[in-house]
């Protein structure tokens, strides 16, 4: 199980960790934290040092209160970010996370290797063949409306068969497209009580049948805080058992804000695997 970055096939046998960058002023957990050229640098550099294999930059902020933000603004914040990290760390392979064709477009073409959707493509209906021409990796993510909407939206009579359904219909549109490598994402916190949370974790080796790389990403979430009665800055040991639990059920990357232990995480895993 490999995806082409850039030319670089990495090997997904082994999971990888993604680590967050995001250059919001309101993200849920480090909105407003890295604001200049020196902090980006400097957390880029740890998540690297710390063994992240993709950094994954977010400038438009999905949580369920986040404001609008234009295509505009959200290009202006995140190409200098990648234009940034190129420069300076010129190995790396940098994740777009956006929902928007053209934001991820300019991106790709300054370097970046992955498009990082929450909407599989529903918020934009440019961006599957987009991502086609593109010839990177696409994550999609389960998703129901907008991150305005979502929390309205949890009403399932079979969640993770819903799911299920879901990804295999848009795998098949972008398939159909020519996209090579689909990694799936089945959007923890997008559209989902906290009850709902724990049902997909539960039984997420099913969504294995779809033969494709799983990407989790549960870093921080309020399904950890909420559950241990504290907050996002307390739940990195929650965050941790439930990526170690990820990584049993199948989970072959995950996205988090702490990438050493994460990695740590990983290489038990793979310890105990073989």
């Amino acid at each position: 199980m490999t995806i082409n970055c850039n030319g670089q096939l990495i090997d997904l046998r082994t999971p990888k960790v993604m680590g967050i960058l995001n250059v919001t002023p309101n993200s849920f957990f480090d909105g407003g934290k890295y604001a200049d050229e020196s902090e980006i640098l400097d957390r880029v550099e740890k998540m690297l040092a710390e063994g992240a294999n993709f950094i994954d930059i977010g400038a438009y902020s999905s949580k369920p209160s986040a404001e609008f933000v234009s295509e505009k603004e959200e290009t202006e914040r995140i190409l200098p970010v990648v234009k940034l990290i190129q420069k300076y760390f010129p190995e790396s392979l940098i994740s777009i996370d956006t929902f928007r064709s053209e934001v991820a477009r300019i991106c790709v073409e300054n370097g970046a290797a992955i498009i990082n959707d929450i909407s599989a493509g529903n918020l934009d209906d440019k961006m599957i063949e987009t991502a086609a021409k593109l010839q990177v990796p696409y994550i999609m993510m389960h998703m129901r409306g907008t991150p305005k909407t979502m929390q309205s939206m949890t009403n399932y009579d079979d969640l993770v068969k819903e799911m299920l359904s879901y990804f295999s219909e848009k795998i098949a549109v972008a398939r159909s497209f020519g996209i090579n490598d689909i990694i799936i994402d089945p959007g923890f916190g997008f559209a989902k009580t906290l009850a709902q949370n724990f049902e997909v974790m539960q039984r997420a080796e099913l969504f294995q049948i779809l033969d494709l790389p799983i990407l989790v990403g549960i870093s921080r979430k309020s399904m950890i805080y909420k559950t241990l009665g504290t907050s996002a800055a307390e739940a990195l040991n929650g965050t941790t058992v439930l990526n170690a639990i990820a990584l049993t059920k199948g989970a072959k990357i995950l996205r988090v804000h702490d990438v050493k232990e994460a990695v740590e995480a990983v290489k038990l895993f793979t310890a105990l695997s073989k």
